[in-house]
């Protein structure tokens, strides 16, 4: 488990920076497979999930250990994981990318807003998606799924390293998640890759806006050319970056 806490500061900071910038810059340092593959927002949300991973793995269920009176179980891994996941931390499940059944239910994510939680993340199903849509607190699954969890899934293991979407994810990593999907930043990189990624944002908001005055992108766009870096740093001081 990762020893690094995420500063209220660097939090504020990847409120601003997308998905595709934090892609890029992992890219540029060899890690290719950070993007939780075939998760979605239940809801679109106006500001980014941002918060350390504590994780719940799912192995595939057994019929004769997943009845469902386990859920009487005041020690059942998926309801102690809700009541455990710290505040300011985002719920990261397990589920072999088989949506097939739910990994959780609007009352449980409900119960981990209430409780403080930046967000959820399942590459399984989540049932009663309209009510957890609601929620102000970002909610990421492959798709919405009726069954209960119990009839393909079984829920072993708390805050383990696990693999989501087919991204590695360990306990303590910086999830990042917008609109487009959820990214799954090393916590060792969290914090160089916060100042490097907003320097990209704004890079990026100044070539649209040239793009959307008619320039073309051919050494704008990576910016080859020094009268674009010119251009650039003027653009940054207008607009007190």
């Amino acid at each position: 488990m990762s020893s690094y806490i995420l500063s209220d500061e660097t939090r504020a900071k990847y409120k601003r920076i997308s998905t595709a910038s934090i892609a890029t810059a992992l890219y540029k340092r060899g890690l290719r497979n950070q993007f939780i593959q075939g998760v979605v927002p239940v809801a679109p949300k106006a500001e980014n999930m941002v918060g350390q991973a504590f994780t719940l793995r799912y192995i595939p269920a057994r019929e004769d250990r997943n009845p469902i009176t386990v859920f009487r179980n005041a020690d059942h891994p998926q309801r102690v994981a809700v009541e455990t996941c710290p505040a300011g931390q985002v719920l990261v499940m397990d589920a072999r990318k088989d949506s097939r059944a739910a990994t959780a239910g609007s009352i449980l994510v409900t119960r981990l807003a209430m409780r403080g939680a930046a967000g959820i993340v399942s590459d399984g199903g989540f049932r009663d998606c309209e009510g957890i849509g609601k929620l102000d607190m970002p909610s990421y699954c492959a798709n919405p799924s009726a069954p209960t969890n119990l009839t393909l899934h079984e829920a072993l293991d708390i805050n383990v390293p696990i693999a989501c979407g087919d991204a590695p994810v360990f306990p303590g990593d910086v999830l990042v998640g917008d609109n487009d999907g959820v990214m799954v930043i090393p916590a060792d990189l969290a914090e160089e890759l916060a100042d490097e990624c907003l320097g990209m944002e704004s890079y990026e908001s100044f070539v649209l806006e040239q793009v959307l005055q008619g320039a073309g992108i051919i050494g704008l766009y990576p910016g080859t050319k020094e009268e674009n870096a010119k251009k650039f740093e003027a653009w940054r001081e207008q607009q007190d970056l």
